[in-house]
């Protein structure tokens, strides 16, 4: 048996300003074929497990190049198309294959290309025929296309939001789709339209529940894998929204059948499924009027969050903080790689003035002006994510002079996943106050067990948080919140 594997993934705010190159790609993760680290990064999860599969099984494994880009803004045609043809050059040498599993995110959107994984899967399926097995691990927050349906056999997201189980739900595709080329199980996939876009937590309820019930449901009656696909709404394309995705052995009706129960549970939940969201001077007053403990408050500004595209230079907590009166807190972090170059060529122990933030456009906020000390600096700078390493880029800690407020400065743009970016770069969390994070919720498992309490805040800025105020103009269907039309057959 011959298994070609590849990764290509970005998750594209089109709505965004950050532009997308092929420097995009390189700068954050790109391995060519055979280079792949022995960890899972969260796209490419699948390369690892099949590594170890290989090994196990004795079946000859052909690997591809593996690249992610922190999510952004539109990626240029050229970029996309040199990276598809890079990887699709790769497989005709590999071919004859057997089987084709591949780590996508899914919500990767070029100038020219409104569904870039279907068409890179349509270009995989024009080559390796009918009857070779296509699977892909796909993040949630993606787009759920026909074109992408037809060209595979087996796609399944992660479960998770926070994604802690894209290796989980890796090792999932990848037994699925070495069952199904040693011809022991015949996937069947089916979806269904949930008509909607919402967020959905799933470290809280009813999420929390809906999900155990997924995973239930695996394994059992035929059904082979159950996915929803979140949606990503910060995208302008057709195919925008929630839907639900079953697969089964044999029996597509079985999963078309499940995909619209399941989906009409979820369409019942929307509007009570988000977190709450914090005004950002009550959460102010409360860690100035608290008692100091070991465990620091955290804010996290969600949508100023890298991880939706965006620049995360926004400034406007981190000068609510300063006015505040606050003077013990951490921020992780600040996208301003002229800030990094001043604080790398000034070097630990300076003391400069600095304008720090604010920088790709007016919804950045104003640029923070402060005196500051170079704590450290780090290239590159890292930090973790679950079982993967992230990087930060060049990255520098300075602190505002006469407090203890430390702020994490990076080029690589990054959401923050877990509390060793602030340890990495010698930072001790335990003698802050506060926290400031750049994310939505993939920080929650990594700071959960190290916070007094979470705060989710939201800043008005370059993501769009409100589905009846952005001008979606390519969406083809009615959907709430839009419309409560689409939802009387329900």
């Amino acid at each position: 048996m011959r298994v070609f594997t590849a990764s290509l993934a970005t998750e594209t705010n089109t709505f965004s300003p950050v532009p997308t190159d092929r420097e995009s790609f390189e700068s954050a993760f790109y391995a060519g074929p055979g280079d792949h680290p022995e960890g899972p990064t969260l796209c490419s999860a699948p390369i690892p497990v099949l590594r170890a599969r290989a090994r196990e099984e004795g079946f000859t494994l052909i690997e591809g190049t593996a690249t992610w880009a922190e999510p952004g803004g539109y990626i240029r045609t050229d970029v996309y198309e040199a990276l598809r043809d890079e990887i699709l050059d790769q497989l005709r040498a590999a071919m004859p294959v057997d089987c084709v599993v591949l780590g996508l995110h899914g919500a990767m959107v070029a100038r020219d290309y409104d569904d870039c994984e279907g068409d890179l899967l349509t270009h995989i399926r024009n080559i390796v025929g009918p009857k070779v097995v296509v699977a892909a691990e796909l993040d949630p927050h993606s787009h759920l296309t026909k074109k992408r349906m037809d060209a595979a056999d087996i796609l399944a997201a992660f479960l998770e939001f926070p994604h802690t189980d894209f290796l989980e739900r890796g090792e999932h595709l990848v037994d699925l789709a070495l069952r199904a080329t040693r011809g022991e199980v015949s996937p069947q996939m089916a979806s269904f339209d949930c008509q909607m876009i919402d967020v959905f937590p799933t470290n809280q309820q009813p999420m929390r529940s809906f999900v155990d019930k997924m995973s239930s449901l695996q394994g059992r009656d035929g059904i082979l894998s159950v996915s929803l696909i979140h949606g990503f709404m910060a995208a302008d394309v057709p195919d925008v929204g929630t839907q639900m995705l079953v697969v089964s052995d044999g029996d597509v009706s079985a999963a078309s059948q499940l995909a619209e129960e399941l989906g009409k549970e979820v369409r019942a939940m929307r509007g009570l499924t988000k977190f709450e969201l914090h005004d950002i001077e009550a959460v102010l007053n409360i860690v100035s009027t608290s008692k100091r403990q070991s465990k620091p408050y955290v804010i996290a500004d969600v949508w100023d969050n890298p991880g939706g595209g965006v620049a995360g230079d926004n400034t406007v907590v981190l000068q609510a903080i300063i006015d505040h009166g606050i003077k013990r807190a951490g921020i992780a972090t600040i996208w301003d790689p002229l800030a990094v170059t001043f604080a790398i060529a000034a070097g630990e122990g300076a003391i400069l003035d600095m304008r720090i933030g604010g920088k790709a456009g007016a919804a950045s906020g104003t640029p923070t002006d402060v005196r500051v000390e170079v704590l450290a600096t780090a290239e590159p700078g890292w930090q973790s994510f679950g079982t993967s390493r992230v990087t930060l880029g060049r990255a520098a800690v300075v602190r505002i002079v006469g407090t203890e407020i430390d702020i994490v400065l990076n080029t690589n743009r990054t959401q923050t996943f877990e509390p060793d970016i602030f340890e990495n770069l010698g930072v001790d969390i335990s003698t802050k106050d506060v926290l400031l994070i750049k994310s939505t919720n993939h920080f929650y498992a990594g700071f959960k067990p190290v916070s007094r309490k979470i705060f989710y805040v939201g800043v008005d800025g370059l993501y769009p948080t409100d589905p009846n105020k952005t001008k979606y103009s390519k969406l083809i269907r009615r959907i709430w919140p839009m419309t409560e039309a689409s939802m009387t057959s329900a």
